[in-house]
């Protein structure tokens, strides 16, 4: 397996930007979620799970280091114009090297407007949801045909010879040490998926297929998440190289730690453990 492709993402929910190589830190790839739109009233990062306007905007990293809005052509600068563009007061900010930030959950994705919400607060120094992801990666082959910006993952995996492959071969790596370029990653969890990845965006229409899909197929989740370990830099075109490393398998406890396709059998226990735990955005 190599790097196909690189995705940063700026501003938690919103549009990314694909890179050539990045350089990465215990905090994940430089710049990515750093950056977040904080609802005044409530005091939380909002995703687009609870305002989808934010999957219509682009976050990009200017020269001098700051996370800039781009939409529809323009470049929203103030908290005014953000909050004028979504109706409420927001302002954006930093992650804090101190503190997560809180998002929202429903509690069933497939009918938000009746269910509940819940809240959680992600790890310190990025707008991250889990602390058990600071880094994640999706295959081609999971990927199956649809954009990669729909599933926000950082690391696009592909293969030298594509022909005939059929297996997802992330789904493996949990509980692995991953080697790419001068980066160490301990791979810790797959991710849950929700209806954001169903929802358009820039060049993408609404398409609740690609949700059905992935609950049939590979029973809610696609992409796997990894904690830095040793920091570095990565380039698309390095091959990723796991290997099994027990001081890390035995700490690592995910939902699933077989392939999904043994998870699938347990798409009912699955389905109820979804409607508690944070997702990737």
């Amino acid at each position: 397996m190599q790097i196909a492709e690189l995705w940063r993402y700026p501003i938690k929910s919103l549009g990314g930007e694909r890179l050539e190589a990045s350089e990465v830190t215990e905090l994940g790839l430089v710049g990515d979620r750093g950056w977040g739109i904080e609802d005044v009233a409530t005091g939380n990062i909002l995703t687009g799970r609870r305002e989808a306007a934010l999957l219509l905007a682009e976050g990009r990293l200017a020269d001098d280091g700051t996370a800039e809005v781009h939409l529809d052509g323009r470049v929203l600068r103030t908290d005014d114009e953000l909050s004028d563009w979504l109706g409420r007061p927001v302002h954006l900010r930093a992650a804090d090297a101190g503190s997560g930030g809180t998002f929202e959950a429903s509690l069933d994705d497939l009918d938000e407007e009746h269910s509940g919400w819940k809240s959680w607060t992600g790890p310190a120094g990025a707008f991250h949801d889990s602390k058990r992801t600071r880094v994640s990666l999706i295959s081609t082959t999971t990927l199956a045909g649809q954009d990669p910006r729909r599933f926000r993952a950082n690391v696009v995996l592909g293969h030298d010879d594509p022909a005939g492959v059929t297996e997802s071969v992330e789904d493996g790596w949990v509980g692995q040490t991953l080697v790419l370029g001068d980066v160490t990653l301990d791979v810790r969890k797959h991710i849950d998926r929700c209806v954001m990845v169903t929802r358009p965006q820039p060049g993408l229409g609404r398409d609740l297929n690609v949700l059905k899909r992935i609950n049939a197929e590979r029973a809610g989740l696609a992409a796997i998440g990894a904690l830095v370990t040793q920091p570095g830099r990565i380039t698309v075109g390095d091959v990723v190289t796991p290997r099994t490393d027990s001081a890390v398998a035995h700490l690592v406890r995910p939902v699933v730690s077989r392939t999904v396709s043994q998870a699938a059998r347990q798409l009912p226990k699955l389905d109820r453990l979804r409607r508690h735990r944070p997702r990737q955005t």
